[in-house]
């Protein structure tokens, strides 16, 4: 019986209701092997991932002592075809002239920003391993942050899709994710991978292939849904390609590629480069309003590197007032933040740390009467008076008095407060 959390995704997916029809492995080649041959790399994507590669820890980071040589070579299909068979992957990763125009955008024309990425990976990648290997995934999924974010988690795509994972907001959302004004967990390395990781799962309990899958990620269930139907109901990707969006056409060529990139980086003479990023980290919960830039001021840190660390905060504020929050710090300075909390705490509070306020007192304004426009001013009703003496102390007629203040007969009371315009 289905679990009612599959069921949900079912309904919220649109969930592909074809048959699944087996194809044995000879037809599957002869499918790949008939793939458009004359596919180039979209501009857009050569363009985006350099947009993608801009962020702090790349601009601060530099080369390593190996040799990263410019001269290429030249590899043969056949040395892809078994360098791909060879890698260890659970997914399937085969070759065609699709999957050879990505391998050489990395390894040959992007090969700067190649190498910015192997270095960030040191960071990132065992993050994502655990996180995947908890949820008994390939760990080759990994490699889809590479062509989702290019390793930047606070990449902002047109689509509105954030982070490493480049979750839509609905989708996070769906996996729990936080996303307001102040905070976007979408940003967050380990929530988003979490979140990520479970999507990622529930798609293949719908498809049962991870091409389907990657392909699903990119374009949504909905398009695959569709191709899978117009393919008479194949269930594999490159028999469905010629019915998908362009854009998810490139995609699992893509993602082979960057598998392929990564794990033969050195065959390719690509040296990781050395990004900025601490070794170790440790995690804080924040239980009161906090700002960055008093964490990094206190601590004497680099604000950039605060933020790094933190990217879900969008305006560099912690709401920890709300409900607890964590904040993340290289090890060497978790201790020295809890020595200094209440330093940090008040350190430019007034500056820094907008207050909120919870009531505000409606002020008495100039307003239009009936006929014309007048001062609004209040009496307060004393004991003993009545509404007569009142409208002739303030020159009033009684009729419009009682009117002003919705008042049917003459009855008043000591405390009362009538509305008088003049």
């Amino acid at each position: 019986m289905i679990s009612k959390r599959i069921y949900i995704i079912f309904i919220t997916l649109t969930v592909v209701f074809a048959t699944t029809f087996a194809q044995n492995k000879e037809m599957k080649q002869n499918v790949i092997s008939q793939v458009d041959t004359s596919i180039t790399v979209p501009t857009d994507f050569d363009n985006t991932l350099d947009y993608m590669l801009n962020s702090w820890a790349i601009q601060h980071a530099k080369k390593s002592n190996c040799e990263s040589s410019t001269d290429f070579g030249i590899v043969s299909d056949s040395i892809y075809k078994l360098r791909l068979s060879r890698m260890p992957c659970l997914m399937e990763m085969p070759y065609n002239t699709s999957v050879r125009a990505f391998i050489d955008l990395y390894t040959i024309k992007k090969r700067t920003q190649m190498e910015f990425m192997l270095g960030m990976s040191k960071y990132y990648f065992p993050m994502f391993e655990q996180v995947l290997s908890a949820n008994n995934l390939p760990l080759e999924l990994r490699y889809l942050s590479i062509i989702e974010s290019a390793l930047n988690p606070t990449i902002l795509s047109p689509m509105g899709a954030a982070g490493l994972w480049q979750l839509m907001i609905g989708t996070a959302r769906m996996y729990g994710l936080e996303v307001n004004s102040l905070v976007d967990e979408r940003m967050s390395p380990m929530k988003a991978t979490n979140a990520a990781a479970h999507f990622l799962k529930d798609l293949y309990s719908i498809y049962g292939d991870w091409n389907l899958v990657i392909a699903s990620y990119n374009c949504g269930p909905g398009n695959v849904n569709k191709a899978i139907r117009r393919a008479g109901g194949k269930r594999d990707f490159w028999a469905i390609y010629p019915y998908l969006p362009r854009e998810t056409r490139s995609y699992v060529p893509i993602f082979i590629a960057a598998n392929y990139a990564m794990t033969y980086a050195a065959q390719h003479n690509l040296c990781p480069a050395i990004v900025n990023m601490p070794a170790l980290t440790d995690t804080i919960m924040v239980h009161q309003r906090i700002h960055l830039e008093q964490v990094a001021d206190v601590l004497n840190m680099p604000i950039e590197e605060v933020r790094l660390l933190n990217p879900q905060y969008r305006k560099d504020i912690i709401p920890g007032d709300i409900k607890p929050y964590a904040l993340c710090l290289p090890i060497n300075y978790s201790s020295n933040f809890i020595e200094k909390y209440n330093q940090i705490v008040a350190y430019k509070a007034d500056s820094l740390i907008y207050n909120r306020r919870s009531e505000i007192e409606v002020p008495q304004v100039a307003a239009f009467s009936y006929g014309g426009s007048g001062n609004v001013i209040y009496h307060k009703v004393r004991r003993g008076e009545t509404l007569g003496q009142i409208a002739a102390r303030n020159g009033i007629s009684l009729t419009k008095l009682k009117r002003w203040n919705h008042i049917r007969h003459n009855l008043i009371k000591p405390g009362q407060r009538l509305k008088i315009i003049r």
